[in-house]
């Protein structure tokens, strides 16, 4: 079990964070931990966004964050749907910071085998700045699934995600919905993968594996004790 401690989630883009584990941000944010959230893109009107979605996308950001509640929010500001276009150097380069200055102990980040490339280009940029002897503080890294995204990765032995670490997540599974729900433009109704009836699914079959009603599913990919 994590105590109360440091711990940074690692988004592609706003969202990801509470789809894959919003309500064991909560969980530990309830018992004390402090809570960073790195989030690598946004969105622009020079990317085609229009201006009042722009704003709207900077409003969610800013609700989430006070409901969490996150001590420190990271934007990089890459633009959406791009990382693969970025320079590997520039991209860890500013991870890379916000570890140095966050020294978080726990790090949460996206499946490596994601379909959106922007989720898969993060993940390998997070793990360059995840070596024991340059970031002595990191003691745990948990990979977590994100609906829409994981379960679209081609159907090959290595792109399927292995949960082996859950979170009861049950008194805080309706507070993860109501987090969701900040973000209005990202639902729909069933079967869109990302509908209320599918996260709630979701989490009813890790809880089931885990033996309680709700969980959020990780795979464990470093611990140090």
């Amino acid at each position: 079990m994590l105590r109360a401690q440091k711990i940074i989630v690692i988004a592609a883009h706003p969202d990801d964070e509470v789809l894959g584990c919003g309500g064991t941000l909560l969980k530990y944010a309830g018992q004390g931990a402090e809570i960073a959230w790195l989030i690598a893109t946004n969105m622009s009107e020079s990317a085609g966004y229009t201006k009042a979605r722009v704003e709207g996308r900077q409003q969610e950001i800013a609700e989430v964050a006070k409901q969490v509640p996150f001590q420190k929010v990271y934007q990089l500001d890459f633009p959406t749907t791009q990382l693969d276009a970025i320079a590997p150097s520039q991209l860890i380069g500013k991870i890379s910071h916000c570890f140095l200055e966050f020294k978080p102990e726990v790090i949460f980040v996206l499946n490596r085998s994601d379909a959106h490339s922007d989720h898969r280009v993060l993940f390998q940029a997070v793990m360059a700045c995840t070596k024991s002897f340059r970031y002595p503080f990191i003691k745990k890294i948990l990979m977590y699934e994100c609906l829409s995204e994981t379960e679209f990765a081609a159907a090959l032995p290595e792109n399927i995600f292995y949960p082996n670490y859950f979170v009861d997540i049950s008194p805080y599974f309706k507070r993860k919905i109501e987090l969701m729900s900040i973000y209005a433009s990202e639902l729909a109704e069933h079967p869109f993968p990302r509908s209320i009836r599918n996260i709630e699914a979701l989490a009813t079959y890790r809880g089931a594996t885990a033996g309680v009603d709700y969980a959020e599913a990780f795979h464990l990919l470093k611990c140090i004790e």
